[in-house]
């Protein structure tokens, strides 16, 4: 455990997996299996020792925020209302966000405390492709300008002000694009988990209201890894997603589904270099200081280090 002056209590692996025992995992391998996603696999030892102690760790957090609403209802002589306690998942194309979000939605659904967990990606919040392709922006999709951040702003805002039943958009990762008349319901869950690449950011500079949609977030969380290694995670998922989705027959990418593995390879690092790695490195690696949760991933996919914002 890191000891130097730092606004962070840093954790290796093993540091962190003695944690485990403060917290149940009810989760078997067959768990792990239907919640992982294509290319970012994660073992039973794994989950327990990294997202076991987290799961924990956040429970810990909400609880607190929920007894903070007590204190100050009782303060003010007010009733207030608990709303959703709002989670941000942030982090590189390949580098498992999608893992991460699922596998937190299952282990914080089995805390009596927070039974009701949703999950939103926002990738339903992208413009959809005429509008991406009229604004000249289908080569900077998942790019902050890609997205319809006023939405997402007012989403999060019903979701913090009590809302019931607010529809999200889907996303449809076959087509590439957003799925018409298609929705997800957000209906007062406990905890709310909002995944995605740009979710860290901070308000535009130029912006009227100097809102982020981070200033919504309770908790959040930044999965790192080095880009090599996120480039090489990224060219094996598409080197398979040839046999899966590109070859699906709606799939936008169909053309990429004959591809050889040296074409493959080649394409899929021409899009690292042209789109992913850029969008890192301008948007997405910058605001990994602002989460609370900093986890960072070895070549192997496990985590490494944990760095905790201190209280």
């Amino acid at each position: 455990m890191e000891h130097a002056l730092s606004p962070y209590v840093s954790f290796t692996h093993d540091e962190w997996a003695e944690l485990a025992a403060n917290a149940p995992l009810p989760l078997t391998q067959s768990d792990l299996d239907r919640l992982s996603s294509l290319g970012d696999p994660i073992e039973l030892s794994e989950a327990d020792a990294i997202y076991r102690p987290l799961s924990a760790l956040m429970q810990t957090y909400a609880t607190c925020t929920g007894n903070l609403l007590k204190e100050t209802s009782g303060f003010f002589g007010r009733q207030a209302e608990r709303t959703p306690w709002i989670v941000g998942i942030a982090g590189s194309v390949a580098v498992g966000k999608s893992t991460s979000a699922r596998l937190l939605r299952e282990l914080l659904s089995r805390w009596p405390y927070t039974p009701n967990v949703a999950l939103v990606p926002t990738d339903g919040f992208l413009f959809p492709n005429s509008v991406l392709t009229e604004r000249g922006l289908m080569g900077r999709k998942g790019f902050p300008e890609s997205y319809n951040r006023r939405a997402i702003l007012e989403f999060l805002q019903h979701v913090k002000s009590g809302a019931q039943h607010i529809e999200v958009p889907v996303y449809d990762h076959i087509t590439y694009d957003i799925v018409p008349g298609e929705k997800i319901v957000v209906d007062k869950p406990d905890i709310l988990i909002v995944e995605g690449l740009n979710v860290l950011q901070p308000a535009r500079p130029q912006a009227t209201e100097q809102l982020a949609v981070s200033d919504y977030f309770d908790f959040s969380i930044y999965l790192d890894a080095d880009e090599a290694d996120l480039e090489r995670w990224y060219i094996s998922r598409f080197r398979s997603l040839r046999h899966t989705a590109f070859s699906h027959k709606d799939s936008y990418f169909r053309s990429y589904a004959n591809l050889t593995d040296e074409e493959a390879e080649a394409t899929a690092h021409q899009i690292w270099a042209s789109i992913n790695l850029p969008n890192l490195r301008e948007n997405i690696a910058p605001t990994r200081s602002r989460a609370t949760v900093t986890l960072t991933k070895g070549k192997d996919h496990r985590i490494e280090e944990i760095k905790l914002r201190k209280i």
